[in-house]
């Protein structure tokens, strides 16, 4: 494809979130979050490692700026963390703690990075979890007082604020598979927690256009393709099921205010959580649908596996695959984006995660990975493509800056575009992101 060109306001960023790369996780203050809790279980990361240090961005957050502004970044993702503000969930603010995220702003600033801020990145502080946490509706009342916080006293100076990241995964890997924090298998709190999470977002917007009048807000979904491993009716059936688990709960309560009846009849012998009213509060008209997209699904139907009888296939010869096992599959990423204009009345979308973990070499003080430019290459490729057919994205972060804590794999898989070298916090830009400073200083692909 011919190098093409994106609209001169398009925003260009990269991202993180604040368990991943901050480190001091006891220091200035900083509660404990269910994160901190869950690395402790023997077995529960690959490696053994934990988040305790991670990039040590904490101390480290000038440098990092330093690298954005030399790679050209226009904007910043980051997340703060619950629990290092308001270590007992509510109540008393850490100062220590929002001063750090004060200062990083102010840096970004100086440096013309616009900072787009999360509020939640899966960090729940742990004294919440044992209150209930997101299976009780007194999370919704919670996060709305964080949030609260955080836009009071940072709402002057950022001006895009998105309430959750990955509802759907946290929720099923946390409260349904029991993979992830804070790793339980509890069907009725999987789905009171699915419920909440929208609740707690609405509740949320409310408290930022509180406090940030001028304030965009948005959420931040990971949104895949489900593809039937076979053209048969079961396997059909079974890509519509993880697809309505995944997708369409999360699009439809959002953007047309109700769950879609095939999902819910899946747990017809659940109370359901839903109340009168709910629905106006999570529908709250939003500035952006933040869309994470990394691979696609390929599905068939398992009458062995509990609830959803379904299993998802493992790699097919010829296709390519990242070291996390996810298919590259750039037509799939298009597909989400035509599904947003198509389905949901193309509301304004901003890419806030796309990349991979994928082999890499040094040598000479340089960091070569081709094969994560070329997964960038096509996934923008295609998101020009998108953007030709009428999608209404503003803007794409690259998922991530640096290598960090990847949750479950522990330090072994690598997303960044630098290099992090955690036994002396060295920072080496790798190919990719001298790629990508191209890219951007360009507005375009470059060749």
């Amino acid at each position: 494809m011919s190098p093409v060109s994106f609209p001169k306001d398009f925003v260009w960023g990269a991202a993180s979130s604040a368990y991943q790369i901050e480190g001091a996780a006891v220091e200035d203050g900083k509660g404990e979050s269910i994160w901190d809790r869950f690395v402790r279980v023997p077995g529960k990361i690959r490696d053994g490692s934990s988040g305790d240090v991670a990039c040590d961005h904490y101390h480290r957050h000038s440098e990092d700026v330093r690298l954005m502004k030399e790679l050209g970044l226009s904007a910043y993702r980051f997340s703060t963390s619950w629990p290092r503000i308001l270590p007992a969930g509510t109540g008393p603010v850490n100062a220590r703690g929002l001063d750090f995220y004060s200062r990083l702003v102010d840096e970004l600033l100086e440096a013309d990075i616009e900072p787009w801020l999360t509020l939640y990145h899966w960090d729940l502080p742990s004294v919440l979890f044992d209150r209930g946490g997101w299976a009780t509706r007194d999370v919704t009342q919670w996060f709305a007082e964080y949030a609260s916080v955080v836009a009071r006293a940072l709402g002057d100076r950022v001006r895009h604020f998105i309430t959750l990241n990955e509802p759907q995964i946290f929720s099923v890997f946390g409260y349904l598979a029991g993979e992830h924090a804070p790793g339980l298998v509890d069907v009725p709190g999987y789905l009171a927690t699915a419920h909440h999470v929208h609740l707690a977002h609405g509740r949320s917007v409310q408290a930022i256009r509180a406090e940030a009048t001028a304030a965009k807000i948005g959420i931040a979904e990971q949104i895949f393709a489900c593809h039937p491993a076979t053209e048969s009716d079961a396997d059909r059936a079974a890509a519509r099921r993880l697809d309505g688990l995944f997708n369409r709960w999360y699009l439809d309560a959002l953007l047309l205010g109700r769950y879609p009846e095939d999902v819910l009849s899946l747990f017809s012998f659940l109370p359901s959580p839903v109340r009168e009213g709910d629905f106006e509060l999570i529908r709250q008209p939003l500035d952006f649908i933040g869309i994470n997209n990394y691979t696609r699904q390929i599905v068939r139907h398992d009458a062995g596996m509990p609830l959803l009888e379904i299993s998802t296939e493992g790699e097919r010869e010829g296709a390519e695959y990242t070291e996390m096992g996810w298919e590259v599959c750039p037509k799939a990423f298009g597909e989400v984006l035509a599904r947003l204009r198509t389905e949901y009345g193309n509301p304004p979308v901003v890419i806030t995660e796309n990349g991979a973990a994928m082999p890499e070499t040094r040598e000479a003080g340089q960091v070569h990975d081709p094969r994560r430019t070329e997964y960038l290459r096509v996934h923008l490729q295609e998101l020009a493509r998108q953007l030709a057919a009428g999608s209404n994205v503003t803007g794409y972060f690259a998922w991530s800056l640096t290598d960090n804590f990847e949750w479950t794999y522990g330090l072994g898989k690598r997303f960044g575009l630098v290099h992090v070298d955690y036994e002396t916090q060295a920072r080496t830009p790798k190919d990719s992101a001298r790629w990508y400073a191209r890219v951007i200083a360009a507005n375009g692909i470059v060749e």
